[in-house]
């Protein structure tokens, strides 16, 4: 099994669309998937048809002295969701103070590895690299950073530093942007850590928000959802075999 970390380069690039869609193309390929959001904008849940009025959720159940376990859907038979759960205004003022504590859901990763239930944990990180961040990413086997290639991405990959190992996906290419291209095939040239899939910029991974659907459930005639497939079988050539080798990416 593989425990994938997805992160944005910068928020707004995706990620959370992303996780949603890899889930629903992993459990299609008849992989059994776990899909955890990490961050406290608690959106992934949205993707699964989960009510916005439900406040449940892993890091809710945490600060409510109540199991996590019990804040899982599930969405198909190989498919199931961990929301992080609703803070309260007060609480996301003061989420630093509470990192730490959230911190040991670290231990929860682990011992969903050691369960041996699930194929494929996704965990869909929030930008940046806080002490939430920094304990999930120690239980995470494979990073996949996702950029989007505008000019903002492009300077922050020449002025921060990518964890060790991580991947980068691209995504939101718009064929019609000269300068997007452009960045594109610098990119090509430049980072060595560049996942051979693209990602294009679709209609269809929007619209698939807003009906509360995995893009590939939504639309699985889409451009964007037949990359997510695409990519999804590059997973399972890339860290499936990396993990029964015992080598890491």
């Amino acid at each position: 099994m593989a425990v994938i970390g997805l992160q944005g380069l910068r928020g707004g690039v995706g990620t959370t669309s992303i996780t949603a869609a890899l889930g629903w193309s992993l459990q299609q390929l008849g992989e059994s998937v776990l899909v955890v959001d990490a961050s406290p904008d608690n959106l992934l849940r949205l993707y699964f048809n989960i009510d916005f009025a439900e406040s449940g959720g892993w890091a809710r159940a945490l600060l409510d002295n109540r199991d996590w376990h019990s804040a899982a859907w599930s969405y198909t038979t190989h498919l199931d969701v961990l929301p992080f759960g609703q803070l309260t205004g007060s609480e996301r003022e003061s989420f630093t103070s509470l990192e730490k504590a959230l911190g040991d859901f670290s231990n929860a990763l682990e011992e969903l590895k050691a369960s041996g239930r699930y194929q494929w944990i996704l965990v869909d990180l929030p930008y940046g690299y806080g002490s939430l961040t920094r304990q999930l990413l120690s239980q995470i086997d494979h990073l996949i950073t996702v950029a989007k290639p505008d000019t903002n991405c492009h300077t922050r990959l020449h002025q921060q530093t990518l964890p060790r190992g991580s991947l980068l996906l691209v995504n939101y290419l718009l064929v019609a942007s000269q300068l997007q291209d452009d960045i594109y095939q610098l990119w090509l040239q430049s980072q060595r850590s560049m996942i051979p899939i693209v990602l294009h910029r679709d209609e269809a991974m929007a619209e698939s928000a807003a009906s509360k659907q995995p893009l590939g459930e939504y639309r699985p005639d889409s451009l964007v959802a037949q990359e997510i497939m695409t990519l999804a079988n590059w997973c399972l050539l890339r860290f499936a075999a990396k993990n029964s080798a015992g080598v890491s990416v």
